[in-house]
C-alpha cells in the first residue's frame, strides 16, 4: 500500500465504517488484501444506530475468534420478545431453541465498530482513516471506476484501488455518483427515537407495545429504555407542533411506569426522527465498484436486521474477494455479480417479510386514529402463541435469517 500526502494506492477502497465496512475491511486485511477504509467522521459515536446483534452475527464474530472481546462489551442478552397487551406481558418471540446462540445482544453499534476497527488495525495491510470524506469516483477513459476522490483534515487526496466498495448507507454518495437508482418498496411509517432511565424495578424484558395511530418498541439498554415511537410517514411535524407535554403524557398512558421519568424529555430536540426506507438496486455494481449493505438495500427497522443483514453481505464479499483479489488486476465484473446473486435472495426474502408486516398490519394500525387505550391480545393469537414452535418461528427468521455467511477467507 502507497501512501503520500496527495494519494493512496491500494487494492480495495472501501467507503463507510459502519457495520459492513468494517467487517469487509478485516476479513480482507485478514486474508492479505491491501485495504483502506475511509469514514467520515472522526468516531464512530452516533445515537439511535442499529444495535441488535443477532445470533447470526454472533456466529461469525466466534469464527473470526472474537467472540469474548464482544462479550466483554457492555450488552443486554434478549432471549425472548415480549408485548404488552391490555391483559398483561406475552411472549412472541423466543431465541432460546436457536443454536449455539441462543439469544440476541444489544450492544452500542459504536462499541461493535471500535472491536472491529482494533482487530483489522493489527493487519499490516489494513488502513483506516477517520475524517475522510469520499466525494466523487475516479473512471479511467473506458469508465472503469479506478478509486475516489475524498475530503481529509490536510485537503483533498485521491485514492486509487483496483475496486471501490461503497458501505456508505442509505443515503450513499457512491450510489448517486454512479447513477444508480433503487427501487424504492414502501414504507408507510417513520420513527421517533429517545431515551428514558430504566430503574431496577422496571421488568426485564424488551417490549413491543401495540397501539392505533402509534405504537411504541421498548429496547432495554440495562441503564435505559431506547424507545421507538412508530408513526405514520410524513406526520412527524404535526407531532412536533404539540407541546411536548402531550407526547410525554401519552408515554405515560401506554407505559405507566415511566410516570416518574418522562421529564427526561426536555424538548423535541430530545426525540430523533428515523425517516424509513425500504429500497434495493436492481444491480449492486458496476466495473470497478460493488456497493452492499444499505447502499445497496435499505431495510425497514422490523426485527432489527439491517446490520446483521449489512454484515452477511460482507462476509459473503469478503469470502469471494479474498480469492477473486489473490491474482494481479481488477477483479472481473462476474466476480462482482457473483456476489450480489450471493446475497439477493436472502434480502429479497427478507424485504418481502417487511413489505408484508408493514402492509397488512402497520400501515392498518397507524391508520386509525391515535388512541392510547390498551389493545387486547387476539384470542386465536393467545391460542397460537401457547405453543413453542410458534413463538419460535419470529425469532428464528430474524435471528439467524436466510443463507446464513460463515468466514471461509483465508486468515494470514
Amino acid at each position: 500500500m502507497a501512501t503520500d500526502s496527495k494519494s493512496i494506492n491500494t487494492r480495495c477502497c472501501i467507503v463507510g465504517g459502519g457495520p459492513a465496512g468494517m467487517m469487509l475491511g478485516l476479513l480482507l486485511a485478514r486474508a492479505g488484501i491491501a485495504t483502506v477504509v475511509l469514514e467520515k467522521h472522526g468516531d464512530f459515536l452516533r445515537d439511535f444506530r442499529g444495535d441488535t446483534v443477532h445470533p447470526s452475527t454472533l456466529e461469525i464474530l466466534a469464527e473470526l475468534g472474537l467472540k469474548d472481546k464482544f462479550d466483554a462489551l457492555p450488552q443486554t442478552r434478549v432471549q425472548q420478545l415480549d408485548a404488552m397487551f391490555a391483559d398483561g406481558i406475552h411472549a412472541v418471540g423466543d431465541f432460546r431453541s436457536l443454536r449455539p446462540f441462543p439469544y440476541m445482544a444489544l450492544v452500542p453499534q459504536w462499541d461493535l465498530l471500535d472491536l472491529l476497527a482494533t482487530e483489522a488495525q493489527g493487519h499490516d495491510d489494513f488502513k483506516l482513516c477517520m475524517r475522510h470524506e469520499a466525494t466523487a469516483l475516479l473512471h479511467d477513459a473506458n469508465g472503469v471506476v479506478i478509486g475516489v476522490l475524498a475530503k481529509s483534515p490536510d485537503g483533498e487526496i485521491q485514492v486509487n484501488a483496483d475496486l471501490v466498495v461503497g458501505c456508505d448507507g442509505r443515503h450513499s454518495l457512491l450510489r448517486a455518483a454512479a447513477g444508480l437508482q433503487p427501487t424504492d418498496l414502501g414504507a408507510p411509517m417513520d420513527v421517533l427515537w429517545f431515551r428514558l432511565a430504566r430503574l431496577p424495578s422496571d421488568p426485564d424484558g424488551t417490549y413491543g407495545v401495540p397501539g392505533y395511530g402509534n405504537f411504541f418498541v421498548m429496547l432495554n439498554r440495562g441503564e435505559y429504555w431506547q424507545i421507538a415511537s412508530v408513526i405514520a410517514k410524513g406526520e412527524v411535524e404535526q407531532w412536533r407542533r404539540q407541546p411536548i407535554e402531550d407526547f410525554r403524557s401519552r408515554i405515560v398512558r401506554k407505559v405507566a411506569f415511566l410516570a416518574d421519568r418522562v421529564d427526561g424529555i426536555g424538548s423535541w430536540d430530545d426525540v430523533k426522527l428515523l425517516q424509513v426506507r425500504v429500497d434495493r438496486l436492481q444491480q449492486w455494481h458496476q466495473p470497478g465498484l460493488l456497493l452492499i449493505g444499505d447502499a445497496a438495500h435499505a431495510m425497514s427497522p422490523i426485527g432489527g436486521v439491517g446490520i446483521n443483514l449489512a454484515i452477511q453481505d460482507a462476509v459473503a464479499a469478503g469470502n469471494i474477494l479474498a480469492q477473486a483479489m489473490r491474482a494481479p488486476g481488477r477483479p472481473g465484473e462476474s466476480v462482482l455479480a457473483s456476489i450480489q446473486q450471493r446475497r439477493l435472495l436472502p434480502t429479497r426474502i427478507i424485504q418481502a417479510l417487511q413489505v408484508f408486516i408493514q402492509r397488512r398490519v402497520i400501515a392498518p394500525a397507524l391508520a386509525s386514529q391515535v388512541s392510547d387505550k390498551p389493545v387486547a391480545l387476539p384470542r386465536v393469537a393467545r391460542l397460537l402463541l401457547g405453543f413453542s414452535f410458534i413463538r419460535s418461528l419470529p425469532a428464528r427468521i430474524i435471528g439467524q435469517g436466510f443463507r446464513r455467511e460463515h468466514v471461509r477467507s483465508p486468515h494470514r
